[in-house]
């Protein structure tokens, strides 16, 4: 009875590391490129000229007319609609200009935008990318106008439920407003004249969630590094000397990138991390004691993430006022979904099993060499494909 519970041990902790590990293998395999089908928030730049608010939408368009909820949807190959949207990633643009003018025409009254009274938002002008490579998302523009009312001089814009993130940029003004606003969610009052920029304190708090949604869900790549350093040991202490150096690695490159002060392609970025999962998951197939090198390595692999965590803040742009907060908030919320991953592999394999005398054989050697198998194909398919 004792082998066969001991055998059915085995098993079950096999059984967890493939839910864990193997699913993600699924969902980077499936796709040609690991990142290429993650969605970004739209992003609204608005001025006011004379007397009318101008806005420039840049969306996904094909991924908003296909019917998605952007709220719930995380990659456009896992969303129902995948087809739709697909059949309109390769429409050139004339002709999807022609669906985007259809649909502003329903989606724009769902943009509640009030100053002094509800506005009427009107479509003056569509812009299209080209097709290009039909595997990556493109950027549709919409050129929208509304007329203000006499003596007028705040605003307020309820982004609708189901358009996923909002970037919301002011400009031409002093102390413009920067905000980041989930689907259903009404803004402050915002000074059309200026004046809204963030404080400190909100600055941080509100780009803490930014930093966490590009760890969990959409960071997947981040996601498997974090695993190959959870699963070289179970002992806390690697652990603590591995995150340690990771951390304050791409703390640096993080501040110093969105400073404008190192810049980077991201074609030299992009394999970099994927080798920098096959170098980690490999070492902890063939290497059994944390050496000093590890740390070193993992702290330059560090720079390297920091890099690419720089990329999803130049989308979403930082109050001028307010960039030291607003990093900070950016990288706690990194350190919130990084350690959320370890808890969440700690209580489904390491609480279990880490102190089983065939962990390492049974668990942390299968994970890795599945970490490994993805980060590789990772690097072939940003190098050559």
């Amino acid at each position: 009875m004792y082998e066969f519970g001991l055998y059915f041990g085995r098993i079950r902790a096999i059984l967890h590391v493939f839910f864990l590990v193997g699913a993600m293998a699924c969902l980077g395999l499936g796709g040609t490129r690991s990142e290429a089908h993650e969605l970004t928030p739209t992003i609204v730049d608005f001025r006011t000229v004379d007397t009318q608010i101008a806005m420039r939408i840049r969306m996904n368009l094909e991924a908003f007319a296909s019917g998605m909820d952007l709220d719930t949807v995380v990659n456009t190959e896992s969303a129902e609609q995948a087809a739709q949207y697909q059949a309109l990633r390769i429409l050139e643009p004339d002709a999807l200009g022609q669906v985007a003018a259809e649909f502003a025409q329903t989606w724009l009254p769902t943009v509640e935008v009030e100053a002094a009274q509800p506005l009427t938002l009107r479509l003056e002008g569509v812009e299209v990318e080209p097709v290009g490579d039909p595997e990556l998302p493109r950027a549709t523009f919409l050129v929208v106008q509304a007329d203000l009312p006499a003596g007028a001089n705040q605003m307020t814009l309820r982004w609708p439920e189901g358009a996923g993130g909002l970037v919301l940029r002011q400009h031409d003004v002093e102390a413009p407003y920067t905000g980041f606003h989930l689907g259903g969610e009404t803004t402050p009052l915002i000074g059309l004249l200026g004046g809204g920029q963030m404080t400190p304190g909100e600055a941080f708090a509100a780009y803490i969630p930014i930093g966490f949604d590009h760890i969990l869900p959409q960071g997947l790549d981040h996601i498997l590094f974090v695993l190959g350093l959870f699963f070289f040991s179970a002992r806390l202490r690697p652990l603590l000397w591995q995150i340690s150096a990771f951390t304050l690695a791409h703390t640096i490159t993080l501040g110093m990138a969105t400073l404008g002060w190192v810049t980077v392609s991201g074609a030299i970025v992009e394999p970099l991390i994927a080798a920098s999962i096959v170098f980690v998951a490999v070492e902890n197939i063939f290497v059994r004691k944390l050496h000093l090198w590890r740390p070193v390595v993992i702290f330059g692999f560090g720079l390297l993430h920091g890099l690419g965590f720089a990329s999803v803040l130049g989308d979403f742009g930082l109050p001028s006022e307010a960039i030291v907060p607003a990093l900070l908030g950016f990288n706690v919320g990194v350190e919130l979904g990084q350690l959320t991953v370890v808890a969440i592999a700690f209580g489904l394999v390491g609480f279990w099993f880490g102190k089983h005398p065939k962990y390492r054989g049974r668990v942390a050697i299968p994970a890795s060499a599945t970490i490994a198998v993805v980060g590789a194909y990772w690097f072939v398919e940003r190098v050559f494909l």
